[in-house]
């Protein structure tokens, strides 16, 4: 059984939702990475999202955008987030880590590369946001050899068969886009949102995760009412930027941040 599909089942049988936090790998210095990715888990992170910085991301909005910036000046690539989730696994087995970006990267490493270099780190998964399911067997293929679950994002304008294309070429989760437009925006209608899972669940067995216009404890109890799991991102980036000069006070603002997201989550 794969890390996030054990993940789902042990919180589906106490009645708990996933707490998902994202951080961009390599800011706002690469050395804060991993000690923040294990912070996470000791707030009540159950998966790590981990953003390959990339260039143009063209689904993130400004706020993604600049903490991309700040990892690219540090030249972090791909090979050095892959490394990043190796030196993770060194102290945590447990908790997966599932590495967001765009196909540019992975492209340019080559596929069948990426899957043996990500099985050899103990990656759990991929969303890779450009990469629609239609262009995707090959990737697939090679990703399910290397026990890589794939994630796909599902829209509030997806249609009920885009839905189902998405679903029956997903594994791990799927991940539903609260918001039209990127992250960081709007403000969530939860009633769309329970509506939407709803239309989802009809399509796939596979839990449901939240992302896009979650920012604090409230939204994300909201969401974890009608959601398998709640994705964090823009929120905790925000952190970052305050106190990218104090890496010990980054982490304790996003402990906190998460803290009382996971505890609002349980009660």
């Amino acid at each position: 059984m794969s890390r996030i599909k054990a993940v789902f089942e042990n919180l589906k049988a106490n009645n708990k939702s996933a707490l998902i936090p994202y951080i961009t790998a390599g800011d706002p210095h690469p050395d804060i990475t991993v000690p923040l990715m294990h912070k996470m888990v000791e707030a009540g992170a159950n998966i790590i999202e981990l953003g390959v910085p990339f260039s143009d991301p063209m689904a993130d909005g400004p706020v993604i955008q600049q903490a991309c910036e700040r990892a690219l000046q540090h030249d972090v690539t791909l090979a050095d987030v892959l490394d990043m989730v190796a030196e993770f696994r060194k102290q945590d087995q447990q908790t997966p880590v599932i590495l967001m970006g765009y196909c540019n990267p992975i492209e340019v490493m080559g596929y069948e590369n990426f899957a043996k270099k990500a099985k050899a780190v103990s990656l759990d998964g991929v969303l890779t946001v450009d990469l629609p399911p239609e262009e995707s067997a090959h990737a697939n293929k090679l990703f399910a050899e290397a026990e890589l679950d794939t994630i796909f994002l599902l829209s509030p304008t997806s249609s009920t068969k885009r839905i189902q294309t998405i679903c029956d070429n997903a594994s791990g989760f799927v991940y539903y886009v609260s918001l039209k437009g990127v992250t960081g925006a709007a403000n969530l209608d939860i009633k769309a949102v329970s509506d939407k899972i709803a239309e989802i669940r009809k399509c796939t067995t596979l839990p449901i995760g939240v992302g896009f216009g979650i920012k604090d404890a409230q939204t994300a109890k909201l969401v974890g009412d009608v959601a398998d799991a709640v994705v964090v991102g823009s929120a905790i980036i925000k952190k970052i930027v305050e106190h990218k000069d104090d890496a010990k006070k980054i982490e304790a603002e996003i402990y906190t941040l998460l803290n009382e997201m996971r505890l609002t989550l349980d009660a």
